[in-house]
């Protein structure tokens, strides 16, 4: 994740996002995220989010965590309980460590024009879709804060995980577009997830995304309302008691270095 103070700045350019996006010439990352004054009265700032290619986005649940880590250490922030703002609402936030972070992230919504997913009119536990070329998918929805579509594999290093996750996201099912999960259950307690996210492809971890596959699979009985939710870059721990209550995402948040990127030319 990259984090860039806007309180006193313009925001990036799509441009200059895919440039700070570079894993070759720039600072290389999935996501960037710019701090601002907060927008509600209790909030002590709100971020935006932006892809790696430089589209809006309206969650993310690790940079969430990051922001959290940034203006605690900034010093815009008490601990152990505070604020943000995101683009998709207002987040309390619990400090359980200097490096770890607790994160609501609302309420899972499964309503089709509340994802919004096109093209069926009620509300199902799983979904079924042509793609095209011979390609046919089997997912359920949700909305974390931004669209998901999660799919259940036997097996994750198997998955389609580029194959369907382009599919999906090219289709006129999910708009704008959709952040595709594909999960495996170990125990009743943790599961395996891989996530081909719009604007960057497969990450190594998707906050949103645990969040989605977790609900999902709690909606269903599958799992308990409490689990470990394993990803390429790490664990996260996800907590849902109910649900008309909010989902939360607890992990871990890492400084690795801070600089100013020059891009005048841009």
């Amino acid at each position: 994740m990259i984090v860039l103070d806007l309180r006193d700045a313009q925001p990036p350019s799509a441009e200059l996002c895919r440039a700070l996006a570079d894993r070759h010439t720039g600072v290389g990352g999935d996501m960037i995220l710019g701090v601002k004054a907060p927008r509600s009265a209790h909030a002590v700032a709100s971020y935006e989010i932006w892809t790696a290619d430089g589209s809006p986005s309206q969650q993310c649940g690790n940079g969430a965590r990051c922001i959290a880590a940034w203006v605690l250490r900034a010093g815009l922030a008490q601990g152990p309980r505070f604020v943000l703002d995101s683009p998709s609402g207002t987040h309390e936030v619990e400090v359980l460590d200097e490096r770890s972070f607790r994160i609501a992230m609302g309420v899972p919504q499964f309503a089709p024009d509340r994802i919004p997913l096109v093209g069926f009119d009620s509300e199902q536990d799983q979904y079924e879709a042509e793609l095209g070329d011979g390609l046919r998918a089997r997912f359920a929805a949700v909305s974390t804060g931004n669209p998901h579509a999660v799919i259940e594999v036997d097996d994750i290093a198997l998955a389609p995980v580029a194959q369907l996750g382009q599919a999906l996201q090219k289709s006129d099912f999910f708009l704008p577009t959709v952040n595709v999960g594909f999960t495996e259950i170990v125990s009743r307690d943790r599961i395996n997830l891989r996530v081909y996210e719009f604007g960057a492809g497969e990450t190594l971890a998707c906050g949103s995304g645990a969040c989605a596959a977790a609900a999902v699979l709690m909606r269903l009985g599958r799992i308990n309302r409490s689990v470990s939710v394993a990803l390429p870059g790490g664990e996260l721990q996800i907590n849902w008691p109910g649900a008309t209550e909010q989902i939360t995402l607890a992990g871990p948040a890492t400084f690795v270095f801070e600089g100013e990127f020059s891009y005048a030319s841009l």
